[in-house]
């Protein structure tokens, strides 16, 4: 009796001390919104020079908000389709992908099905003038494009454009739509009975998406096997991620578990549905891109044995966030807890609470990683994204390759052919005699390439001059950059191979959309191309799932 009259009082001494810290918090919590509010008041008050009272707020706001970690932010009014865009994949617009060449605002990509590609917009048109507005100075910025194009549906909004081959600049008056953004931007086959899926975002309707193409695929009767791709996928819904892994799980089987902050705010989400795909060979790609949902689905398969995972270690993201409704219309994107797998490991990698004397977030140390097992006994491990079972780097592309990528020469040539071959020829490929014309289109623009032992021999010129070498160095250097100068003038030839892909991917974006240029690429990708061998080969998949068993 004596006993349990002292546990009793221990509890509740830890209840008073648990109430008594929580009325201190609420405590400091009002000092500190008093003295901010005063702060402010005088600040945009009575401060020598005129202060924007919304800005001076948002300032102060985001202030607070870096000291915490970077997926904590808040959205006013004007963000609102921000939201939209990660609950629903939707918002409203005229259904363009822009980007940044060479100082203008450029068309990416136009959406197929939507006002800008039926009212004859192309990739490669330049965007000179938004409702009258030019498109200069601090307005050449792909958010502020956005937020001038994007807007209510049924609404329209006018667009001048330079279009090259074209005298006269060309405007075209777009309807905006309800644009519908696809989880799933690409499925089809790459091999006999081996089904590719591109998932590049997690909103509601990712799950439905990914089980829509599966079953695409089983109504042919074929399917041996499906690759799922997660590269470059920061991810999106939690209850999204769950669906998606529902279509290969069974029923009931955990997905994750978050836990937040306060004691008994743990949650388990299973999988709530049969699977469509619950046999069928399964390897995922990941790579430093994948965060966030893309690791809770491409974890919970790996630690449920149900996949093969390919590719390079995910980013390492294992937080939740959720999104708090604030007043005038204004949305705070929260962190409010962490995700487990089903093996119970935590993989996030950045200590975002301790930070190290330079004020840099501190990363986990290996010696504090600890040892998971999946359900047949197979080692992973916490605290760094999610580890392949198949490590494998795609082909490092030349500095040749890289330069031409980065002055966009290959998109701007591939606009230029097809003023010239408008018409998209059913079996298109890419031959010798297009390469040839693109390299007489590099001579036509003084195309000079530009490597990094020219820019080093350079500096090593100029260090030299300042330490007075002798003039038999400077005869030796000279040698060394004239031997430089005939590697250089062989470098489209010594790269002539990586040339032709991305000659070939980029001709069959402009005939065939992105599904072409998508369906190209994999032919060239080392990575889906692994993914689909190891499924080939049967007994190696078998062989990697199974390696924990005893």
């Amino acid at each position: 009796m004596k006993k349990i009259v002292i546990i009793g009082l221990g509890v509740l001494l830890m209840a008073f001390h648990a109430q008594a810290g929580e009325e201190n918090m609420y405590l400091k919590i009002n000092k500190g919104i008093d003295i901010f509010g005063k702060v402010y008041k005088e600040i945009a008050t009575g401060y020598v020079d005129v202060v924007d009272p919304e800005k001076f707020m948002r300032a102060g706001i985001d202030g607070m908000l870096e000291t915490l970690d970077p997926y904590t932010v808040y959205m006013d009014e004007t963000e609102g389709d921000e939201i939209e865009m990660i609950t629903h994949g939707e918002y409203g617009g005229v259904g363009i992908t822009i980007g940044i060449r060479e100082g203008a605002i450029v068309i990416i990509s136009p959406m197929d099905g939507y006002s800008a590609q039926k009212q004859g917009i192309r990739a490669g048109d330049l965007i000179r003038e938004i409702d009258g507005e030019r498109i200069t100075g601090a307005l050449v910025n792909p958010d502020s494009v956005r937020g001038r194009v994007r807007g209510l549906p049924g609404t329209t909004v006018r667009v001048k454009v330079e279009r090259e081959g074209t005298g006269e600049p060309l405007e075209f008056t777009l309807v905006r739509e309800q644009i519908q953004v696809n989880n799933v931007t690409y499925s089809g086959y790459m091999r006999d009975g081996i089904g590719y899926i591109r998932l590049d975002r997690f909103s509601r309707r990712a799950g439905d998406e990914v089980k829509a193409a599966i079953k695409e695929f089983q109504l042919r009767g074929d399917l041996r096997g499906i690759v799922l791709d997660l590269r470059d996928n920061p991810g999106g819904l939690l209850e999204a991620a769950v669906d998606v892994v529902s279509a290969f799980v069974p029923q009931g089987s955990v997905v994750v578990t978050t836990k937040g902050r306060k004691t008994g705010e743990e949650k388990t989400y299973r999988a709530e549905s049969q699977p469509v795909a619950g046999t069928l060979p399964l390897v995922v790609i990941v790579n430093r891109g994948s965060a966030s949902a893309s690791e809770i689905v491409a974890g919970s398969l790996q630690d449920l044995d149900r996949a093969v995972i390919v590719g390079t270690r995910s980013f390492g993201k294992g937080l939740v966030q959720t999104v708090v409704p604030l007043t005038y219309n204004a949305t705070l994107k929260l962190t409010t807890a962490r995700y487990y797998t089903p093996s119970g490991r935590c993989i996030q990698e950045v200590d975002y609470v301790h930070k190290n004397r330079d004020g840099v977030f501190l990363m986990m140390p290996d010696s504090l990683k600890r040892n998971y097992t999946t359900a047949h006994g197979r080692i992973v491990r916490d605290f760094g994204g999610i580890m392949p079972d198949s490590v494998t780097e795609n082909h490092v592309k030349s500095a040749y390759y890289t330069e031409l990528m980065q002055t966009a020469t290959v998109f701007k040539y591939a606009t230029h052919y097809l003023i010239a071959h408008p018409d998209a020829p059913k079996d298109f490929r890419i031959t010798d005699e297009i390469v040839n014309d693109f390299e007489a289109y590099l001579t036509g623009q003084n195309y000079a390439y530009h490597d990094e032992t020219e820019k080093k021999l350079g500096a090593m010129k100029e260090a030299m001059e300042r330490e007075h070498y002798s003039a038999d160095s400077f005869t030796l250097l000279a040698q060394f950059v004239a031997q430089l100068q005939k590697e250089k003038s062989s470098s489209f030839q010594r790269n002539k191979h990586e040339v032709k892909e991305e000659l070939d991917v980029e001709l069959h974006s402009r005939y065939f959309g992105e599904k072409g240029r998508t369906a190209t690429a994999l032919q060239y990708d080392t990575q889906a191309q692994t993914a689909a061998s190891i499924i080939e080969a049967r007994t190696q998949y078998d062989t990697i799932l199974k390696n924990g068993r005893k």
